[in-house]
């Protein structure tokens, strides 16, 4: 096929002779309907298009060839090999060959092409549709349903060809692809997936309600149904719910705005300025949805702690931002992440817009809800309380939250945000907010490897059964607690859980209540069995915090809110078997609790799961639906009529039995018309109502023949045909008016929403603290203790190990304890080789403090923790070349972040400051950074570092730092001597002990990491060398501060006036100066010092001989003054 095309195209650019009248195409005018050929484009795999050339389009060809005058030597084709036709006019030869290979015009349907005055389209009553839509829609790419399929038109049917691997090919006026509806959910998540904004169009009318309506002749009326992105596809309609593989995740839409505060030289050097930054994120499909406002500085660290710790899958950007900010959003959401990316303005809220718009729309939701049931006074309290949160919002946060509510309108998800959405702020006082870089450098939700949950801190602790105890499982992660009652609350619920694990051997408990004359026994099934029984159910059944807000949101199919309220229904049933909120009567009738369970967290998660209301409700909601009709999507007899519920429904059904009975009767006309009383209407290949007579049996003329066979023929008389249409059209009545019913009955289904949410979201933490006692059951994990508020700040953690690192090695991990005091040693500097732990040791002491304060129990045999206010972490070495950070500015920029906002109540590792930039600078400001910490701060600081000078900072904090250092066995047991081999045979012992180590081993990475043998040996060589000069220079100042020294008595003063004396012969007696003796010593020290270090022989042997002469003329001044009295004070 594709040489065939290409001896097309090179047919069209090779010179040829003037082309006889008779051979010419037949003309056509300009403006004919016949699509312009599309350029060939890069063929993708499964992607296929068609080339045709117009008749018009040859006309113009061979009228331009022919009036070019012929060449000597024409040019050839570089493709081809083909001769090219000269160019009389370069600029329409250019316009020719854009428009023959470009790709094809008509297809694009951009809403700034308009047609031109010489091509003058004329479009089908469907194309036409499609253009208004594309109009109307222009940012959308949309699926149109033409009968049985959607199909794709212009630029669309290009990007669906290109995603979803379909063949796209011209029809008429544009370029059009088509998937089955049956896949539309399919089709629509992987367009999503892609970014891209999904539009379906669906037809408005169906075929009998068309036939007798207004609009007969035309086309089916259409129009946009449904609108689909990352953040709202779970939510939304036909498609959502399905969970394919993204169930346990989050998809937050988040609004940013901003407003800045200063614009100083220096800061807008680096692109922004100290800003004021609103956010508010919303998960639609859960009604989550989190504020915030706060001031951030160049760096938009707070932003991108946010940011990740949401993970949002669209955003949303309040125009005008600064140019750093844009970056730092525009970085996140790049070409591998998918994250979609939306502008809209905030100019319309400068003067209190923000605040109006948001208002109108509760005023108008309060409205409704009255209007609808007056018995919905509860809802309409509930939505006032929210309206007095909303306006004890700050500016921003409300801003960003009034362009969420304009963007959700156009999806009709905005109700969410004003009568069901649970609201929490960002800056809690009960929550511990992680930086971006903790989160990221302690690999708390993905390992720093490949990115995936796997080897991640939420990898080892979620031991989750259902999808929504998984999302708040990663919210307890990334928010630890910092009230000590409320984590002592959950640990508590984790310390019950797990000893109901192992502790019984049957699967039930007995309670029993003695009296005077019996003895009643009670049998409880176990909790640990019951509540693993209940998850488990859950697990499978589908996602019901999503499915209740697809309730709330009226786009759940009857069979997706059966599963839900039944599965709410069941587990609540299975925990009321607990009998937690049932008392019973001894033998005097006074009543006395059975307390099973004893924690009070797990009381109230289990009342609130199994309340007596929402049981009520699910019963009374399901008792309205028929299982089966909903199983089988049939609309008409799915809602139970009772107590004069829905009226118009069983009018509905009435006027379609009454159709049906009309139908039926017109039997009784034709058995006495032929007499024959067992006629009966027969169905034949899905055609209904039949009457079949013998081949010679005489009917009116009016009659339609709809089939026959050898003896018989089968009719559809004038009366059954009418009757037939009028059925049609009462089942399609009925269709619309039982589905405008359940429409209603999800719009009532806001009356119960906030019970059924409170009851999930117990469910969802039931899971989490079932999934820590899993973990503290399978990895003999221990309860850790909290300090009270009022003792001193202090960390003892006895052989404590990595959590992640511990799964990968089991036994093999080696322990370490932790000591940290405020009033005592609360810094240690720990030093040692490369690969030695040291990194692994301060990590585990992070994640430790972090598990605990989620509720957990943690990796160590004892650990007694204070209730942190925020853990902070320097570590690793990165760039943002893109934000225009180096690696130094990155390292600082983190450090800076931890000087400004740590307390003395705060975690501090710091691992190899410094190393950015040279050894001089890295030294002074790691040592003046960890200065600042003991001194102003007085935190909790953990401190890696290779700079050993650095451990002398324990002299000025005496009792307040201490160094150690992982300890190895080498070899050569002697640091000082720098043998070639002893740096491959280290043996790593990863055990913390006190003192400070030189030695990196640097050697024993580079032979792991393969790196050529010479060129190891050579930075042996070099490193030696190093050494030995600093060890000289070491040993140079020693000598020099020795001569230096004051002497201590009369006798030392004598001896030295002597010995300077007798250095007047050294030049003949020529000067008193005694500097020119001792600037002789000094020089022949330094020569043979040079000669012994020197690897050049021959410049060594001239130093010795230099040195050589020297001495003998200071041994010749000896020998003429015997008299020189020794420093040690005898004569010779």
């Amino acid at each position: 096929m594709g040489k065939q095309k290409q001896q097309v195209i090179s047919r069209f650019f090779a010179s040829k002779p003037k082309i006889p009248a008779a051979s010419t195409p037949p003309s056509s005018n300009p403006s004919s309907s016949s699509p312009p050929p599309p350029k060939p484009v890069i063929p993708s795999p499964n992607v296929k298009t068609t080339v045709s050339f117009s008749p018009s389009k040859r006309k113009l060809l061979s009228s331009h060839l022919a009036s070019t005058p012929k060449r000597l030597k024409p040019t050839l084709s570089p493709h081809t090999q083909n001769p090219v036709p000269p160019q009389s006019n370069p600029s329409l030869h250019q316009k020719f060959l854009q428009k023959l290979l470009e790709p094809p015009s008509p297809p694009l349907l951009e809403s700034s092409i308009e047609p031109s005055e010489s091509d003058h389209k004329k479009y089908t009553p469907l194309e036409q549709q499609v253009v208004d839509l594309k109009s109307k829609y222009p940012d959308v790419l949309l699926m149109v349903e033409v009968g049985y399929r959607f199909r794709f038109f212009g630029k669309d049917a290009d990007i669906a060809a290109k995603v979803l691997g379909i063949y796209a090919h011209v029809d008429r006026n544009f370029l059009t692809a088509s998937v089955p509806t049956f896949r539309l959910n399919v089709y629509v998540r992987r367009l999503v997936s892609a970014g891209y904004k999904v539009g379906v169009v669906k037809q408005t009318e169906t075929a009998a309600i068309k036939a007798h309506g207004s609009n007969r002749v035309g086309p089916f009326g259409r129009g946009l149904s449904a609108l689909y992105t990352k953040a709202t596809l779970e939510a939304a309609e036909d498609v959502g719910g399905k969970e394919e593989g993204c169930g346990a995740e989050s998809n937050y839409l988040v609004c940013v705005v901003e407003k800045v505060l200063d614009f100083s030289g220096s800061v807008s050097n680096f692109g922004g300025a100290n800003v004021r930054i609103g956010i508010v994120g919303v998960e639609i499909s859960t009604g989550d949805v989190v504020y915030g406002e706060f001031d951030d500085g160049v760096m938009r660290s707070g932003l991108e702690a946010v940011v990740l710790s949401l993970a949002p899958a669209e955003l949303l950007l309040g125009q005008p931002l600064s140019k750093q900010t844009e970056k730092l959003l525009m970085a996140y959401a790049g070409p591998a992440s998918n994250v979609r990316l939306e502008h809209a303005s905030c100019d319309c809220f400068k003067d209190g817009g923000a605040l109006e718009d948001v208002m109108s729309l509760y005023e108008k939701m309060v409205e409704d809800n009255l209007a609808d049931d007056v018995n919905q006074l509860a809802e309409g309290t509930e939505q006032r309380n929210s309206v007095q949160g909303v306006l004890n919002m700050p500016d921003l946060a409300l801003q960003a939250l009034a362009l969420t509510i304009r963007h959700f309108k156009q999806f009709g998800f905005e109700r969410i945000l004003c009568c069901g959405a649970s609201f929490r702020s960002l800056s809690s006082r009960v929550e511990m907010n992680l930086s971006a870089n903790t989160l990221q450098q302690l690999e708390i939700l993905r390992n720093n490897s490949d990115g995936s949950e796997t080897g991640s801190l939420l990898g080892v602790m979620n031991h989750t059964l259902t999808t929504y105890g998984s999302r708040l499982l990663r919210h307890w992660v990334t928010h630890p607690l910092c009230d000590r009652n409320m984590i002592t609350a959950r640990l508590d619920a984790v310390s019950e859980i797990a000893l109901s694990m192992g502790s019984y051997k049957g699967s039930q408990s007995i309670v029993e209540i003695e009296g005077g004359d019996f003895d009643a026994t009670i049998m409880q099934p176990e909790l640990s069995c019951l509540l693993s029984s209940v998850l488990t159910f859950l697990g499978r059944s589908p996602d019901i915090q999503r499915g209740i807000t697809r309730i709330f949101h009226r786009t759940a199919t009857p069979s997706e809110f059966i599963a839900v309220i039944q599965a709410i229904l069941s587990a609540g049933k299975q925990l009321k078997r607990l009998h937690i909120d049932e008392e019973y009567e001894d033998y005097s009738c006074n009543k006395i609790g059975v307390a099973i369970v004893q924690s009070a967290l797990l009381r109230r998660l289990i009342l609130t799961a199994s309340s007596s209301k929402v049981l009520g409700n699910a019963v009374k909601l399901l008792s309205t639906l028929n299982k089966e009709a909903a199983d089988k999507g049939d609309f008409t007899d799915l809602i139970i009529i009772s107590k004069d519920q829905f009226p118009e429904v069983a009018r509905a059904r009435k006027a379609l039995q009454l159709a049906k009975e009309e139908l039926d009767n017109l039997i009784g006309l034709y058995r006495k018309q032929f007499r024959n009383h067992k006629l009966e209407f027969t169905c034949v290949s899905g055609t209904t109502h039949l009457v079949e007579l013998s081949i010679d049996a005489k009917v009116p003329s009016n009659w339609v023949k709809v089939s026959s066979t050898k003896k018989t023929v089968r009719y559809h008389p004038p009366e059954v045909l009418t009757a037939l249409d009028q059925l049609r059209l009462a089942n399609e009545e009925l269709t619309i008016i039982c589905r405008a019913a359940w429409g209603s009955f999800l719009m009532e289904f806001g009356e119960y929403y906030m019970d059924f949410q409170a009851a999930v979201q117990a469910l969802a933490t039931l899971d989490c603290l079932h999934s820590l006692a899993i973990l503290s059951k399978n990895k003999n994990y221990v309860r850790p203790i909290f300090m009270e508020d009022n003792r001193p700040v202090q960390i003892q953690i006895h052989a404590g190990r990595h959590p992640v690192l511990e799964t990968i090695l089991q036994d093999n991990f080696v322990p370490n304890d932790t000591i940290l005091h405020a009033d005592r040693e609360y810094c240690q500097i720990v030093t040692g080789p490369n690969m030695g732990g040291k990194s692994c040791y301060i990590r585990q002491v992070a994640l430790i403090a972090m598990m605990a304060q989620v509720g957990s129990f943690v990796p160590a045999e004892s650990a007694t923790l204070p209730v942190l206010d925020a853990i902070y972490t320097r570590m690793g070495a990165s760039d943002s070349i893109q934000q225009g950070r180096s690696t130094f500015l990155e390292e600082l920029s983190e450090a800076s972040q931890i000087l400004h906002n740590c307390t003395a109540n705060s975690l501090v590792i710091i691992d190899e400051l410094g190393r950015g930039t040279s050894t001089h600078d890295g030294v002074a400001i790691a040592y003046a950074t960890l200065h600042y910490l003991l001194e102003q701060k007085k935190c909790m600081v953990l401190f890696v570092t290779h700079y050993p000078k650095i451990a002398d900072i324990k002299i000025e904090f005496p009792g307040s730092v201490e160094a150690y250092h992982v300890s190895y066995l080498t070899s050569n047991n002697d640091e000082g001597t720098m043998d070639s081999k002893s740096d491959h045979e280290i043996t790593y012992l990863y055990k913390l002990v006190p003192g400070v180590t030189a030695r990196s081993f640097g050697f024993k990475v580079a032979l792991l990491a393969q790196m050529p043998s010479s060129c190891i040996n050579k930075a042996m060589i070099m490193a030696t060398r190093l050494e030995t000069i600093e060890s000289s220079r070491a040993r140079k100042k020693s000598g020099e501060k020795q001569l230096q020294e004051t002497p201590s008595s009369d006798q030392e003063l004598e001896t030295q006036a002597i010995v300077l004396k007798s250095t007047a012969s050294f030049h003949g007696e020529r000067t008193e100066d005694s500097e020119e003796f001792v600037s002789a010593v000094r020089d022949l020290l330094s020569k043979l010092k040079s000669a012994t270090t020197d690897d050049d022989y021959a410049k060594s042997l001239k130093l010795l001989k230099e040195a050589q002469g020297i001495a003998n003329e200071l041994i010749n001044s000896r020998r003429d003054h015997s008299g020189i009295v020794y420093l040690s004070g005898t004569t010779k």
